[in-house]
Protein backbone atom coordinates (compact mmCIF):
# COMPACT_ATOMS: atom_id res chain seq x y z
CA UNK A 1 0.00 0.00 0.00
CA UNK A 2 1.56 3.80 -1.35
CA UNK A 3 0.32 6.58 0.82
CA UNK A 4 1.38 10.14 -0.61
CA UNK A 5 2.59 12.54 2.43
CA UNK A 6 2.21 15.81 1.12
CA UNK A 7 -1.50 14.22 0.86
CA UNK A 8 -1.49 12.93 4.42
CA UNK A 9 -0.04 16.43 5.27
CA UNK A 10 -2.59 18.65 3.32
CA UNK A 11 -5.63 16.00 4.67
CA UNK A 12 -4.33 16.56 8.65
CA UNK A 13 -3.58 20.62 7.68
CA UNK A 14 -7.57 20.56 6.66
CA UNK A 15 -9.08 18.67 9.20
CA UNK A 16 -6.32 20.61 12.11
CA UNK A 17 -5.82 16.63 12.30
CA UNK A 18 -3.94 15.72 15.86
CA UNK A 19 -3.24 12.07 16.22
CA UNK A 20 -1.47 9.56 14.15
CA UNK A 21 -1.51 7.65 10.85
CA UNK A 22 0.37 4.31 10.24
CA UNK A 23 0.61 2.08 7.79
CA UNK A 24 1.75 -1.96 8.71
CA UNK A 25 2.21 -4.85 6.40
CA UNK A 26 3.17 -7.97 8.23
CA UNK A 27 6.25 -7.38 10.19
CA UNK A 28 7.03 -3.99 8.65
CA UNK A 29 6.02 -0.49 9.46
CA UNK A 30 5.61 0.73 5.84
CA UNK A 31 4.50 4.55 6.64
CA UNK A 32 3.41 6.60 9.81
CA UNK A 33 3.16 10.15 10.76
CA UNK A 34 1.95 12.41 14.02
CA UNK A 35 0.57 16.01 14.27
CA UNK A 36 -0.41 18.17 17.13
CA UNK A 37 -0.20 17.09 20.94
CA UNK A 38 -1.22 14.54 22.93
CA UNK A 39 -0.82 17.18 25.64
CA UNK A 40 -1.80 20.68 24.82
CA UNK A 41 -1.36 22.93 27.61
CA UNK A 42 2.74 21.36 28.36
CA UNK A 43 3.07 20.85 24.27
CA UNK A 44 3.65 17.07 24.60
CA UNK A 45 3.63 16.07 21.21
CA UNK A 46 1.98 13.38 19.57
CA UNK A 47 4.38 9.88 18.86
CA UNK A 48 2.96 6.90 16.70
CA UNK A 49 3.68 5.09 20.69
CA UNK A 50 0.97 6.49 22.21
CA UNK A 51 -1.98 5.33 23.77
CA UNK A 52 -5.31 6.73 22.05
CA UNK A 53 -8.83 5.92 22.86
CA UNK A 54 -11.16 4.24 20.09
CA UNK A 55 -14.46 5.01 21.46
CA UNK A 56 -16.56 2.56 19.23
CA UNK A 57 -13.65 0.79 17.99
CA UNK A 58 -13.72 -1.47 20.88
CA UNK A 59 -17.13 -2.98 20.18
CA UNK A 60 -15.25 -5.46 18.08
CA UNK A 61 -13.37 -6.75 21.65
CA UNK A 62 -16.98 -6.99 23.19
CA UNK A 63 -18.29 -8.76 19.96
CA UNK A 64 -15.05 -10.88 20.39
CA UNK A 65 -15.60 -12.32 24.32
CA UNK A 66 -19.31 -12.72 23.09
CA UNK A 67 -18.34 -15.39 20.59
CA UNK A 68 -15.82 -16.96 23.09
CA UNK A 69 -18.37 -17.77 25.24
CA UNK A 70 -20.67 -18.85 22.05
CA UNK A 71 -17.45 -21.52 21.18
CA UNK A 72 -17.60 -22.98 24.51
CA UNK A 73 -21.26 -23.46 24.93
CA UNK A 74 -21.97 -20.50 27.83
CA UNK A 75 -24.30 -18.51 25.16
CA UNK A 76 -25.55 -19.09 22.07
CA UNK A 77 -25.96 -16.98 19.17
CA UNK A 78 -30.01 -17.65 18.69
CA UNK A 79 -30.22 -17.00 22.81
CA UNK A 80 -32.95 -14.55 23.50
CA UNK A 81 -31.37 -11.85 25.72
CA UNK A 82 -34.16 -12.40 27.93
CA UNK A 83 -33.02 -15.31 29.40
CA UNK A 84 -30.19 -13.43 30.82
CA UNK A 85 -31.63 -10.31 31.35
CA UNK A 86 -35.12 -11.74 33.31
CA UNK A 87 -37.30 -8.91 34.69
CA UNK A 88 -34.50 -6.03 33.55
CA UNK A 89 -34.91 -3.92 30.75
CA UNK A 90 -38.77 -4.72 29.87
CA UNK A 91 -39.47 -2.86 26.56
CA UNK A 92 -36.78 -4.97 25.26
CA UNK A 93 -38.56 -7.03 23.23
CA UNK A 94 -38.46 -10.87 24.09
CA UNK A 95 -37.57 -11.98 20.66
CA UNK A 96 -34.06 -10.25 20.51
CA UNK A 97 -31.47 -12.61 20.56
CA UNK A 98 -27.20 -12.62 20.79
CA UNK A 99 -26.93 -12.45 17.31
CA UNK A 100 -29.29 -9.49 16.75
CA UNK A 101 -27.16 -7.15 19.10
CA UNK A 102 -23.95 -8.37 17.75
CA UNK A 103 -25.71 -7.46 14.57
CA UNK A 104 -27.42 -4.15 14.84
CA UNK A 105 -30.37 -5.63 14.05
CA UNK A 106 -32.06 -5.58 17.19
CA UNK A 107 -34.74 -2.54 16.89
CA UNK A 108 -34.16 -1.48 20.56
CA UNK A 109 -34.16 1.96 21.59
CA UNK A 110 -30.84 3.75 22.35
CA UNK A 111 -29.51 5.62 24.96
CA UNK A 112 -27.37 7.71 22.26
CA UNK A 113 -29.24 8.25 19.24
CA UNK A 114 -26.59 8.34 16.00
CA UNK A 115 -29.26 10.21 13.94
CA UNK A 116 -29.27 12.90 16.53
CA UNK A 117 -27.64 15.85 15.54
CA UNK A 118 -23.98 15.79 17.61
CA UNK A 119 -22.36 18.09 20.13
CA UNK A 120 -19.27 16.84 21.19
CA UNK A 121 -19.32 19.66 23.87
CA UNK A 122 -22.58 18.02 25.23
CA UNK A 123 -23.25 16.25 28.40
CA UNK A 124 -25.13 13.64 27.03
CA UNK A 125 -25.12 10.67 29.41
CA UNK A 126 -28.26 10.55 31.51
CA UNK A 127 -26.30 9.90 35.18
CA UNK A 128 -22.92 10.91 36.63
CA UNK A 129 -19.87 9.65 34.67
CA UNK A 130 -18.23 8.31 37.93
CA UNK A 131 -20.69 5.89 38.29
CA UNK A 132 -20.54 4.22 34.87
CA UNK A 133 -18.25 1.33 35.75
CA UNK A 134 -20.38 -1.71 35.13
CA UNK A 135 -22.43 -2.71 32.92
CA UNK A 136 -24.91 -3.71 35.40
CA UNK A 137 -24.32 0.59 36.17
CA UNK A 138 -26.10 1.54 33.17
CA UNK A 139 -29.11 -0.45 33.64
CA UNK A 140 -31.14 2.94 34.48
CA UNK A 141 -29.59 4.50 31.47
CA UNK A 142 -30.92 1.78 29.16
CA UNK A 143 -34.57 1.71 30.66
CA UNK A 144 -37.27 3.06 29.59
CA UNK A 145 -36.45 3.34 25.66
CA UNK A 146 -38.81 1.88 23.71
CA UNK A 147 -38.47 -1.03 21.10
CA UNK A 148 -38.06 0.97 17.33
CA UNK A 149 -38.82 -1.75 15.13
CA UNK A 150 -39.42 -5.73 15.03
CA UNK A 151 -35.47 -7.37 16.04
CA UNK A 152 -34.59 -8.58 12.50
CA UNK A 153 -36.05 -6.37 10.35
CA UNK A 154 -33.24 -4.10 9.26
CA UNK A 155 -29.62 -2.73 10.76
CA UNK A 156 -30.06 0.46 12.82
CA UNK A 157 -26.65 0.97 14.70
CA UNK A 158 -26.66 0.53 18.47
CA UNK A 159 -24.77 1.71 21.24
CA UNK A 160 -27.09 0.25 24.00
CA UNK A 161 -27.09 -2.85 22.58
CA UNK A 162 -23.59 -3.78 23.26
CA UNK A 163 -23.90 -2.17 26.80
CA UNK A 164 -26.88 -5.60 26.90
CA UNK A 165 -23.98 -7.38 25.34
CA UNK A 166 -21.67 -6.70 28.36
CA UNK A 167 -24.56 -7.05 30.51
CA UNK A 168 -24.60 -10.35 29.29
CA UNK A 169 -21.15 -11.37 29.42
CA UNK A 170 -21.02 -10.21 33.24
CA UNK A 171 -23.98 -12.17 34.30
CA UNK A 172 -22.73 -15.16 32.52
CA UNK A 173 -19.28 -15.23 34.07
CA UNK A 174 -20.14 -13.13 37.38
CA UNK A 175 -16.81 -10.88 36.14
CA UNK A 176 -16.55 -7.19 35.56
CA UNK A 177 -17.07 -6.71 31.98
CA UNK A 178 -13.46 -5.20 31.50
CA UNK A 179 -11.98 -8.02 32.92
CA UNK A 180 -13.91 -10.68 30.76
CA UNK A 181 -12.69 -8.86 27.81
CA UNK A 182 -8.66 -8.64 29.14
CA UNK A 183 -9.07 -12.19 29.67
CA UNK A 184 -10.87 -13.42 26.62
CA UNK A 185 -9.70 -11.11 24.09
CA UNK A 186 -6.86 -8.82 25.06
CA UNK A 187 -4.55 -11.59 26.77
CA UNK A 188 -5.39 -14.09 23.62
CA UNK A 189 -4.31 -11.56 21.23
CA UNK A 190 -1.33 -10.67 22.76
CA UNK A 191 -2.25 -6.90 23.08
CA UNK A 192 -0.06 -5.69 25.82
CA UNK A 193 -0.65 -1.87 25.28
CA UNK A 194 -4.35 -2.33 25.00
CA UNK A 195 -6.55 -1.43 28.04
CA UNK A 196 -9.68 -0.21 29.83
CA UNK A 197 -8.58 2.80 31.56
CA UNK A 198 -9.78 5.24 33.97
CA UNK A 199 -10.60 8.89 32.60
CA UNK A 200 -9.73 10.13 35.63
CA UNK A 201 -6.59 8.40 35.57
CA UNK A 202 -4.83 8.26 32.62
CA UNK A 203 -0.90 7.91 32.71
CA UNK A 204 1.56 9.52 30.66
CA UNK A 205 1.41 7.55 27.33
CA UNK A 206 -2.04 8.07 26.51
CA UNK A 207 -3.27 10.88 24.60
CA UNK A 208 -5.70 13.58 25.99
CA UNK A 209 -8.94 14.06 24.59
CA UNK A 210 -9.67 17.22 23.05
CA UNK A 211 -13.67 18.31 22.44
CA UNK A 212 -12.27 20.61 19.93
CA UNK A 213 -9.65 21.46 16.97
CA UNK A 214 -7.92 24.45 19.71
CA UNK A 215 -8.22 24.70 23.12
CA UNK A 216 -7.51 22.77 26.46
CA UNK A 217 -10.75 21.22 27.31
CA UNK A 218 -10.67 17.75 27.27
CA UNK A 219 -13.24 14.94 27.40
CA UNK A 220 -13.16 13.30 31.00
CA UNK A 221 -16.60 14.88 31.81
CA UNK A 222 -18.11 13.78 29.18
CA UNK A 223 -17.78 10.17 28.90
CA UNK A 224 -18.48 6.92 31.21
CA UNK A 225 -15.21 6.95 33.78
CA UNK A 226 -13.91 3.46 32.22
CA UNK A 227 -15.06 2.30 29.01
CA UNK A 228 -17.97 -0.57 28.55
CA UNK A 229 -19.09 -2.70 26.28
CA UNK A 230 -20.41 -0.20 23.24
CA UNK A 231 -16.04 1.35 23.49
CA UNK A 232 -13.83 2.98 25.82
CA UNK A 233 -10.86 1.21 25.08
CA UNK A 234 -7.67 2.58 24.89
CA UNK A 235 -4.85 1.33 22.40
CA UNK A 236 -1.40 2.01 20.03
CA UNK A 237 -1.76 1.57 16.14
CA UNK A 238 1.25 -1.15 16.95
CA UNK A 239 -1.36 -3.26 19.14
CA UNK A 240 -4.50 -2.97 16.54
CA UNK A 241 -1.77 -4.75 14.00
CA UNK A 242 -0.94 -6.97 16.25
CA UNK A 243 -4.83 -7.17 17.08
CA UNK A 244 -6.27 -7.88 13.44
CA UNK A 245 -2.97 -10.24 12.58
CA UNK A 246 -3.77 -12.23 15.80
CA UNK A 247 -7.72 -12.52 14.87
CA UNK A 248 -7.06 -14.22 11.51
CA UNK A 249 -4.98 -16.30 12.64
CA UNK A 250 -7.70 -17.80 14.95
CA UNK A 251 -5.80 -16.75 18.30
CA UNK A 252 -8.89 -15.07 20.02
CA UNK A 253 -12.02 -17.03 18.57
CA UNK A 254 -11.94 -20.00 15.55
CA UNK A 255 -11.30 -18.85 12.14
CA UNK A 256 -15.15 -20.71 11.28
CA UNK A 257 -16.14 -17.80 14.23
CA UNK A 258 -13.72 -15.10 12.09
CA UNK A 259 -15.52 -15.86 9.02
CA UNK A 260 -19.09 -15.81 10.52
CA UNK A 261 -18.47 -12.27 12.62
CA UNK A 262 -16.67 -11.14 9.02
CA UNK A 263 -19.15 -11.82 6.84
CA UNK A 264 -20.31 -8.48 4.89
CA UNK A 265 -23.86 -9.45 6.67
CA UNK A 266 -26.13 -6.58 6.68
CA UNK A 267 -26.44 -3.28 4.48
CA UNK A 268 -25.70 -0.16 6.51
CA UNK A 269 -26.81 2.16 3.61
CA UNK A 270 -23.39 3.08 3.39
CA UNK A 271 -20.48 2.31 1.62
CA UNK A 272 -19.58 -0.46 3.67
CA UNK A 273 -21.40 -3.67 5.06
CA UNK A 274 -21.48 -4.80 8.93
CA UNK A 275 -20.70 -8.20 10.15
CA UNK A 276 -21.06 -9.02 13.90
CA UNK A 277 -19.02 -6.40 16.02
CA UNK A 278 -17.20 -5.21 12.34
CA UNK A 279 -17.49 -3.24 9.57
CA UNK A 280 -17.08 -5.00 6.07
CA UNK A 281 -15.92 -3.59 2.89
CA UNK A 282 -18.74 -5.03 0.15
CA UNK A 283 -16.00 -7.41 -1.49
CA UNK A 284 -15.47 -9.14 1.95
CA UNK A 285 -11.22 -8.51 1.44
CA UNK A 286 -11.11 -5.59 4.30
CA UNK A 287 -12.14 -5.23 7.62
CA UNK A 288 -12.58 -2.09 9.79
CA UNK A 289 -13.56 -0.57 13.18
CA UNK A 290 -14.21 3.04 13.83
CA UNK A 291 -15.15 5.40 16.64
CA UNK A 292 -16.07 9.01 17.22
CA UNK A 293 -16.64 10.27 20.50
CA UNK A 294 -15.88 13.32 22.46
CA UNK A 295 -12.49 13.91 21.82
CA UNK A 296 -11.77 10.60 19.72
CA UNK A 297 -12.07 9.61 16.34
CA UNK A 298 -10.31 6.61 14.78
CA UNK A 299 -10.37 4.28 12.31
CA UNK A 300 -8.10 0.83 11.41
CA UNK A 301 -8.61 -1.17 8.32
CA UNK A 302 -7.14 -4.53 8.44
CA UNK A 303 -6.98 -6.30 4.67
CA UNK A 304 -6.19 -9.66 5.56
CA UNK A 305 -4.62 -11.38 2.24
CA UNK A 306 -1.77 -9.07 2.56
CA UNK A 307 -1.60 -8.82 6.48
CA UNK A 308 -1.85 -4.71 6.09
CA UNK A 309 -3.25 -2.50 8.42
CA UNK A 310 -4.12 1.01 7.80
CA UNK A 311 -4.93 3.08 11.12
CA UNK A 312 -5.45 6.67 12.42
CA UNK A 313 -6.20 7.42 15.76
CA UNK A 314 -6.76 10.89 16.93
CA UNK A 315 -7.24 12.72 19.87
CA UNK A 316 -10.09 15.24 18.84
CA UNK A 317 -13.34 15.15 18.29
CA UNK A 318 -13.91 15.10 14.26
CA UNK A 319 -10.30 15.81 13.28
CA UNK A 320 -9.76 12.15 12.07
CA UNK A 321 -12.03 11.97 8.79
CA UNK A 322 -10.07 14.39 6.52
CA UNK A 323 -7.04 11.67 7.12
CA UNK A 324 -9.43 8.51 6.93
CA UNK A 325 -10.39 9.38 3.48
CA UNK A 326 -6.76 9.52 1.73
CA UNK A 327 -5.75 6.09 3.98
CA UNK A 328 -9.01 4.26 2.56
CA UNK A 329 -8.65 5.52 -0.61
CA UNK A 330 -5.38 4.07 -1.23
CA UNK A 331 -6.31 1.07 0.53
CA UNK A 332 -9.58 1.08 -2.33
CA UNK A 333 -6.67 0.97 -4.92
CA UNK A 334 -4.66 -1.67 -3.37
CA UNK A 335 -7.93 -3.60 -3.60
CA UNK A 336 -8.78 -2.79 -6.69
CA UNK A 337 -4.95 -4.07 -8.37
CA UNK A 338 -5.26 -7.44 -6.35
Amino acid sequence: MRLDRSLVDEAAADGRFTGVLTVDVADQRVFEAAYGFAHRAFAVPNATTMRFAMASGSKAFTALAVMRLVEDGTLRLDLPVRDVLGADLPLIDDAVTIEHLLGHTSGIGDYLEEDDEWDPAEYALAAPVHTLTTAEAFLPVLDGRAQKFPPGERFSYCNGGYVVLALVLERSTGEAYQDVVRRLVFARAGLEETDFLRMDDLPGTVARGYLHAEGDRVNTLHLPVIGNGDGGAFTTARDLHRFWRALFDGAIVSRDSVDTMTRPLHDTGGSSRYGLGFWVHPSGRAVSVQGQDAGVSMWSRHVPATATTATALGNSSEGAWPVVSVAARALADELDRA
